[in-house]
């Protein structure tokens, strides 16, 4: 793990980062030698020519040189193999042997001048030597040695509940199809921000398939705390829907890293109302725009009778709980929808106030909602203990993981971390550094699987209300293109939340597209969806 040490400072790379590119270049330079070898014996009769004995000895030398490269990659491969991530002492001697492949490198390009210069002279010999020259030539130059390596979910989402019950609101960024796209008329609702061609609306009806007239509002306005949103009537479900966007664009990631913690201002019976900055200082925006501005009352007044469901995916899911809860003491039938929404939320008392009111989605093994500034750290310490207990060579484990990534497998056939008897070797030195096991202070004690204390600033913090997780049934391919994924739910408490699990799917199940798929699939077998609320809590409407 520690970067090598080359003339005189720390390069960027380890010495056991030269498997894959040593083995590739060790085939390429095999290919090339064979191919020169091959050209000198069945063309060595036919260089009596005017310069053919120059062309021969290049071709001789040529080989030697090529002989000497793949001797000193092949020892390159094979000290890069040896030890482990945190112990590179088998690896020694890979300085060594870096300079020597770099002092061989200077020969090949004064040979590769040389042959390049014969080969302008206008030597009469078989075209066929020569044209295998120019080749050695060019080939040359692209070749060196492999002493080096270089090392947001744009969202709206359904306010269609688990039982399917309302239609989809999509992410702004579809791009528009059909009749609706980018038409230019005068419009029936209030229009906020950029949208003078109606083009990100239009994606809204091709997928909702709502009315000019079901919509109120729809604000495009993107701000650091101040997100897009749309309010809409759904007169199938009789609902007034609001609809907050999730992360599109920079301002709002800015929004998702402003992680401290704040009270939350909200007419509630609870005590301890902390709650995520960025996320609450949106919601906060939200709840203004629709109440001082009278978006809510204007809706209300066109159908009074109907109830008020706010939904969102990510951070729009995160901010529409917020909102609900601001919005709960003027409309207690309110209820949230959150697709996706990130942990780091707000606190315990207030998931706990929240159960009654809101309900969240989570897909598999999504990494936001489980993601929080503890859960973080906690993933940090985890991720140390790991490297500093592995017992695999690097390579060994990229190689097992290619195969699980294209081939499926379970993971735990593929043990990586020491026996407690054999850790004691894991304090030898790193390059003259302290071990990984003696650097880190008390609190990164790797003998624990527990979360970290969390700091004043970053208390822990929790997801908003009962949380439905979906879970793929069997598997669909590693490519998703074998067959259709069958997906059950169950309900399930926030403690499965706790920790942020590592996977092929941890980004993707987060996308607004394979989520829907996801819910379209619990939603069309009646059999796998959750047909009643957890035990021990009160029920809440999903219909």
């Amino acid at each position: 793990m520690p970067g090598m040490v080359l003339f005189g400072r720390r390069w960027a790379i380890a010495s056991d980062d030269l498997v894959f590119p040593g083995f590739f270049e060790l085939v390429v330079r095999v290919l090339w030698w064979i191919g020169i070898l091959t050209l000198y014996l069945m063309h060595r009769g036919k260089l009596d020519c005017a310069g053919g004995s120059l062309l021969s000895s290049y071709l001789i030398v040529l080989m030697i040189l090529l002989a000497l490269v793949i001797c000193t990659v092949s020892a390159i491969m094979c000290v890069s193999m040896r030890g482990t991530i945190c112990n590179p002492g088998p690896r020694k001697s890979m300085s060594k042997l870096l300079y020597i492949r770099l002092a061989l490198f200077f020969p090949e390009m004064v040979w590769a001048s040389l042959g390049a210069a014969w080969v302008a002279d206008g030597v009469q010999c078989d075209r066929t030597v020569v044209n295998g020259i120019i080749a050695t030539v060019v080939v040359r130059t692209q070749i060196w040695c492999p002493a080096t390596l270089r090392r947001a979910s744009p969202c709206f989402i359904s306010n269609r509940t688990i039982s399917g019950t309302a239609r989809s609101l999509p992410r702004w960024s579809a791009t528009p199809q059909g009749a609706h796209s980018c038409r230019s008329r005068t419009t029936d609702y209030d229009l906020v921000g950029g949208d003078q061609l109606n083009c990100h609306f239009g994606s809204i009806l091709q997928t909702t398939g709502l009315q000019y007239r079901d919509f109120i509002h729809i604000s495009f306005h993107d701000k650091v705390y101040e997100l897009p949103f749309l309010v809409a009537l759904d007169h199938r479900k009789e609902s007034v829907v609001v609809a907050v966007r999730g992360t599109m664009s920079m301002q709002d990631i800015l929004t998702d890293l402003s992680a401290e913690s704040e009270v939350l201002d909200v007419e509630c019976e609870v005590q301890d109302r902390l709650a995520h900055k960025g996320i609450s200082q949106a919601a906060r925006y939200v709840y203004r725009r629709l109440i001082h501005d009278g978006i809510l009352s204007q809706a209300f007044s066109i159908a009074p009778e109907y109830r008020l469901v706010i939904v969102g995916h990510s951070l729009g899911g995160g901010a529409a709980a917020l909102l609900a809860t601001m919005l709960r003491a003027a409309y207690p039938q309110v209820r949230c929808y959150a697709f996706a929404p990130p942990r780091g939320l707000w606190s315990k008392a207030l998931h706990e106030y929240s159960r009654s009111f809101i309900v969240s989605l989570v897909l598999g093994k999504d990494v936001i909602p489980r993601l929080s500034v503890t859960n973080l750290e906690d993933l940090k310490r985890r991720i140390l203990r790991v490297i500093a207990h592995c017992s695999k060579p690097k390579y060994k484990i990229l190689l097992h993981g290619l195969w699980y990534e294209l081939f499926g497998g379970n993971p735990n056939n593929f043990p990586t971390e020491l026996d407690g008897g054999d850790q004691e070797i894991l304090t030898q030195p790193l390059l003259g550094e302290q071990s990984l096991l003696t650097r880190w202070s008390p609190a990164y004690s790797f003998s624990s699987d527990s979360p970290l204390d969390s700091s004043p600033k970053y208390p822990p913090l929790y997801p908003p209300g009962r949380i439905i997780h979906l879970h793929e049934e069997g598997t669909s391919g590693r490519f998703g293109c074998c067959s259709a994924a069958q997906y059950s739910a169950k309900w399930s408490h926030e403690a499965e939340f706790s920790k942020i699990l590592i996977g092929p799917k941890m980004l993707t199940d987060h996308m607004p597209d394979i989520l829907m798929r996801a819910l379209d699939s619990v939603v069309s077998n009646r059999a796998a969806c959750v047909s009643c609320p957890a035990r021990g809590v009160s029920s809440v409407d999903v219909a």
